[in-house]
Formats: structure tokens, C-alpha cells, sequence
């Protein structure tokens, strides 16, 4: 008898997903893990994000999930600070026990939370904010980047495309404000490479610190150099405050900025006056629906939610780790889901691509340069 009942324990306990055989997975769900800033000057990013990655696992959990098991999402908020990222990392992976990691936010925080928790522990992560070298080394020399899978091009992407752009029109005196993090540096020298090729230096550099809005020192600096054009490696409370500051100091360069700045976000918070600021973008288009990817975004946001670029790139990443689930088979473990992931090279997510390989986390490559037009319309 008590062995009987032993027996049936033991059934009961494997037919309820207990003996799955990998962390974060059961017969019936996924567990997917996400930290990013919910809260303070970046907490609209993370929310956008969120919400859409929410909304995406609840359609594809209506429609069966991933071989019949539904995706769900625990998300931390980190404030867009390091510690904090660390932190929700191992909380996440130890005691929460995710499968996987999504859509994570900010170069020092990822490149921290790879070094010192997720890397270690082989937990995958797909896609986070941020265009860092850091993140895009090849896991032959780097063994914890095995585990990054960026979903969006380089900042030395988009600083190239920034400065041929301003340098095809002529300009000569550029100058760089930018965050002192590893975003902002990573930026910082991503342009000044950019400038190397056409044999030329910014007239000025000035940084503001993170999650601050004090730019009085930087517009001092930038402003005595008089610049055609200021390339702002900052996001969107720092650059509206640097915008405003620059132009009482009756300064009027041709602004540019990164696509984390938010474009949407930047309108919210400067009106007219962000007419004319020229950001580069990552992600397609978003409030154009040709093609497919975009046409399934607005799907899925319905009439009542507002398109934005953090929001279409959120659904992409989320769009990398369902396809990599499928291919990683009804019995996924973290090592089968790398090996699906790094089998996806020049991947069609609907006219988005993206490619890994063993040797290669970069992702995409993808820059377009778009400009803040009248009534704050972004224009390509």
C-alpha cells in the first residue's frame, strides 16, 4: 500500500511539471524573466515595453502558446540603475527561477548584469536597449556574451549614419553632449570614430550625469564653441533640457540624437521645440504598416494605444524569443534555445531582420534617420 501510494505521488508530482526537465519550465508554462525601469525619468520607456511584451504573451497565449505551454512575464523595476539590474538579475534567476531573460534596459546595467549574473548562470537573454560593444563581442573570446542576443544595430551604427549624414551636408563644427555611463561613452566613441573617417574632431565635449537634468555646465562648453551641430548621446529629459538651455543661449545648431532618446517622449516633453531634432532609429517605422511586422505591432495595440519605437521594438524582441522557443522543440532548455537562437541568420521577423551565429551576437544593422517635423510628427 505505501508503496502504491508512493508511486502515485510520484505521477501525480510528474503530471503536474514539478520534474521538468529544466528551471522556469512545466508542462503547462514558461516563465520568462525582464527587468527595466518601470519608475523615474526612464520609466516610460520600460513601461511601453512592458506592456506590449504583455500583451504579446497574452495573444499567443489565447491562440494555445508555444507548444502548448503559455508564456508568462515577471518583471522587476530597476529605475535604469546599475545595482538595481544586478540585483533583479540573480532575484529573477535564483529565486523567482526563469527560464529565460527579455528586454532589458541601458548599457551599464546590461553589461553588468551579463558579466557578473546571467552569463554565469547560462541564462539567456534576449534583446535589451542599448547599441554597446560591450554587449556584441564574440563569445570565442568573451564567454559570457554566449548568452546576449541584442535584437537592434550598434551605436557605432547609428553614429555613422548621424555624422555621414551631417558631414554629406557640409557641416564642420560638431560638437557631443553625452550621458557619462556606458550608454552615453559608448556613444561617445562610436561618433568620434565616425568623425576619424571624415578627418575631423568635435569642436567641444560636454556630459551630463545619469537620471539628471543639470546641463549648465555642458551648454557653457558647447556654446563658447559655436557649433553647426550637436550629436546628443542622452535621453529625453537631458536632451529637452539641453535643447532649451542651448537655444536661451541663443545657440541654434542642428540637433541630433540615438534612438533611446524615445522620439515620442521628446515631443511630450519639448512641444514645438523639438522641431527640426533629427534622431536615428533602430526599428521600422512604426506608424507606417507596409510591412508585416508593423501590421501585427498595431494589430496588437488595437485603436487605443499609441504606436512608438520602444513599443515595435519591444515586439520584436519578443517576436526573436517565441520563434526561438518554437525551434528549441516541446522540450526547451536553455542550451537548445541558444542553439535555436544562434541558427537564426538573416531571420525575416516580417521585414525586420535579424542573424546570430555562433560567433555573432550583433543582431541587426538596421539605421534609418528620421526628423521631428510641425505638430511633432516624426518624419522620415
Amino acid at each position: 500500500m505505501k508503496l502504491a501510494r508512493a508511486l502515485l505521488l510520484v505521477a501525480l508530482i510528474w503530471a503536474g511539471g514539478v520534474a521538468a526537465s529544466e528551471v522556469g519550465v512545466t508542462d503547462r508554462s514558461i516563465l520568462i524573466g525582464m527587468t527595466a525601469p518601470f519608475s523615474g525619468p526612464s520609466g516610460p520607456y520600460g513601461l511601453d515595453m512592458k506592456t506590449v511584451i504583455n500583451a504579446y504573451f497574452r495573444q499567443l497565449n489565447d491562440a494555445g502558446g508555444v507548444h502548448g505551454r503559455r508564456l508568462d512575464l515577471r518583471s522587476l523595476d530597476d529605475g535604469y540603475e546599475t545595482e538595481r539590474t544586478v540585483a533583479n538579475t540573480r532575484t529573477l534567476i535564483a529565486q523567482e527561477q526563469v527560464f529565460a531573460l527579455l528586454a532589458f534596459y541601458g548599457s551599464s546595467p546590461t553589461t553588468a548584469a551579463m558579466n557578473e549574473v546571467f552569463g554565469v548562470a547560462k541564462v539567456p537573454l534576449v534583446g535589451t536597449i542599448s547599441g554597446a560593444d560591450s554587449l556584441r563581442q564574440s563569445p570565442r573570446d568573451h564567454p559570457a556574451n554566449r548568452y546576449m542576443f541584442n535584437v537592434r544595430a550598434s551605436y557605432a551604427d547609428e553614429t555613422e549614419a548621424i555624422v555621414n549624414q551631417l558631414t554629406s551636408l557640409g557641416f564642420k563644427n560638431i560638437a557631443v553632449f553625452y550621458q557619462n555611463d556606458g550608454f552615453g561613452k559608448s556613444g561617445l566613441e562610436g561618433v568620434l570614430a565616425a568623425l576619424r573617417k571624415h578627418n575631423q574632431v568635435p569642436v567641444a565635449v560636454a556630459t551630463v550625469e545619469r537620471n539628471s537634468v543639470d546641463v549648465s555646465s555642458a551648454v557653457q562648453t558647447i556654446a563658447r564653441a559655436n557649433p553647426q551641430a550637436v550629436i546628443m548621446v542622452t535621453l529625453y529629459k537631458a536632451s529637452a533640457a539641453f535643447v532649451r538651455e542651448m537655444r536661451k543661449a541663443r545657440q541654434n545648431p542642428q540637433f541630433m540624437t540615438l534612438s533611446p532618446v524615445g522620439a515620442d517622449l521628446l515631443v511630450q516633453e519639448l512641444a514645438d521645440e523639438a522641431r527640426g531634432i533629427g534622431i536615428s532609429q533602430v526599428m521600422p517605422y512604426p506608424w507606417n504598416d507596409t510591412l508585416p511586422m508593423v501590421r501585427e505591432y498595431h494589430k496588437l495595440l488595437g485603436k487605443q494605444a499609441k504606436p512608438s519605437y520602444y513599443g515595435i521594438e519591444a515586439y520584436a524582441m519578443a517576436k526573436v524569443l517565441v520563434e526561438a522557443l518554437r525551434k528549441a522543440g516541446k522540450e526547451p532548455t536553455r542550451e537548445k534555445l541558444v542553439a535555436a537562437l544562434e541558427s537564426m541568420q538573416n531571420h525575416d521577423l516580417g521585414g525586420y531582420r535579424v542573424s546570430f551565429s555562433p560567433t555573432d551576437r550583433a543582431g541587426s544593422r538596421f539605421v534609418d534617420l528620421t526628423v521631428i517635423g510641425s505638430g511633432g510628427r516624426v518624419l522620415r
